[in-house]
């Protein structure tokens, strides 16, 4: 890939911008460049299929005049044309309505110890991958799936890389770059034949290739994880235990995190929204933000309005510790942002959570079901069944039955229904958390849900 402009440029550049948009009238104003690069190859049934390369290099530039925001996107970086968009956003902004909790960040503090934190962040990997080698990355998954006893086809196979620099500068004295890489590959394997085909897939994702899962390793569970879901069943109707897969538990923190979003808690429209300070899990259980984790595939030096971040507990004894929040939310709250804003170059800044995770417990899978006579192992769910204002909770589920405290038959076409307050306050994890994504969970038992089947 191409070299890209020397940091220091990026930064003039859009300090060039900032000020020609106060030339034209803003109050304040801020810039956001992001560049990115990616090349990606897919292969299925040992044939390369395609190879995609991209690269972007869009600008941003959100005004103020007075308590009036608006913000302009082009990709036409050429400082040429930076008093004719910085023109249009101005006007933009005086025909808007006033939004009295927008504004830049009163006092950011992102640029104390950047390059110390960019730097123990790690997040830009030197080696970047070339067709050849991202097509055999590829082609070992896909062949691990496919060695496996019982499958019959592939869904393909892809292996990728990007780069992406950020870059923000902002009238309040805020000026900061960062860059981050990404090296990724999946596969989806399919068993069986005919209408009794099942599939299943599998994928990683890291900043650094030294951190990536061994594509062979990979490829392999994808395939027996199709195998194992040959001949699903649909079990009868009943209320059990339900255990969750660590790929779908992180779902239910997804969940979380919505209902701790500033902007949901802002607007009334999340059924924790009084829960600050209160009991929402049991005892002992902890969920973690941490954006300073090196080479973390949320990590950042600082946030989309210019906010050192740091880590923090959102859960700590099973109590509700703090909102996620950017400024406006924080603003409409009463608080202080937490440092959670991103955005994108046409959009403005919303809160939203960086590397999270579950605290593991301190009991093995196999000793979180061993008391179970019948239960149900979630490993895939289908559907977005939750209401963010009341936390009921439904979706479509696939996995295997438990019995007598082991993982027994394959089943499908399945609901599993309760509320999230009741469910978070009766989870239990398990200790095998391994951070693999960006929103991570070990294995975790809820009793008490009702499991719709036959």
């Amino acid at each position: 890939m191409s070299d890209a402009p020397a940091l220091p440029d990026r930064l003039g550049l859009l300090a060039d911008l900032v000020a020609a948009a106060k030339r034209a009238g803003a109050d304040s104003a801020d810039a956001l460049l992001i560049e990115g690069a990616s090349l990606s190859v897919q292969r299925r049934l040992g044939q390369t299929e395609a190879v995609e390369r991209a690269e972007s290099r869009d600008l941003g530039l959100r005004v103020f005049v007075g308590r009036r925001q608006a913000i302009v996107a082009t990709t036409d970086t050429s400082p040429t044309g930076f008093a004719r968009l910085a023109e249009r956003a101005v006007a933009m902004a005086r025909a808007v309505p006033e939004d009295p909790h927008a504004g830049l960040a009163e006092a950011p503090d992102g640029m104390a110890g950047l390059a110390a934190r960019r730097d123990a962040l790690a997040l830009a990997d030197a080696d970047e991958p070339d067709v050849a080698s991202l097509a055999a990355r590829a082609a070992t998954a896909e062949e691990a799936a496919r060695s496996v006893p019982g499958v019959t086809n592939s869904e393909g196979a892809e292996a990728g890389f990007s780069r992406s620099v950020i870059a923000l500068v902002a009238s309040n004295g805020f000026a900061g770059t960062y860059t981050r890489t990404s090296h990724s590959v999946s596969v989806t394997a399919v068993a069986g034949m005919g209408t009794a085909m099942q599939r299943d897939y599998d994928y990683a994702t890291a900043t650094r290739l030294a951190d990536l899962e061994d594509p062979a390793a990979l490829g392999r569970r994808a395939g027996e994880q199709a195998v194992a879901r040959l001949n699903p069943r649909r079990p009868a109707t009943a209320t059990m235990p339900v255990v969750y897969h660590p790929r779908v538990a992180a779902s239910l923190v997804s969940h979380f995190l919505a209902a701790i979003n500033g902007a949901s808690v802002a607007r009334g429209t999340s059924f924790l929204k009084e829960a600050l300070g209160q009991r929402v899990f049991g005892p002992g259980i902890a969920i973690h933000d941490d954006p300073l984790r090196p080479h973390g595939l949320r990590s950042r030096p600082f946030d989309a309005e210019g906010i050192a971040p740091r880590a923090r507990a959102l859960v700590e004894d099973g109590l509700l510790q703090s909102w996620i929040l950017d400024c406006r939310t924080a603003r409409m709250l009463g608080q202080r942002s937490t440092g959670h804003a991103a955005r994108g170059v046409s959009s403005p800044p919303s809160p939203a959570p960086t590397n999270v995770w579950l605290a593991p417990g301190t009991v093995t899978p196999t000793e979180l079901i061993a008391d179970i006579a019948e239960g149900l192992y979630v490993t895939e769910l289908i559907g977005m069944g939750v209401n963010p204002v009341t936390g009921d909770y439904s979706r479509g589920a696939a996995g295997f039955m438990i019995r007598n405290g082991a993982i027994a038959e394959s089943v499908a076409e399945i609901t599993v229904a309760g509320n999230l307050r009741d469910m978070f306050a009766r989870l239990a994890p398990a200790d095998d958390l391994v951070f693999r994504r960006g929103i991570d969970s070990p294995t975790v038992r809820i009793d008490g849900l009702a499991v719709a089947g036959a």
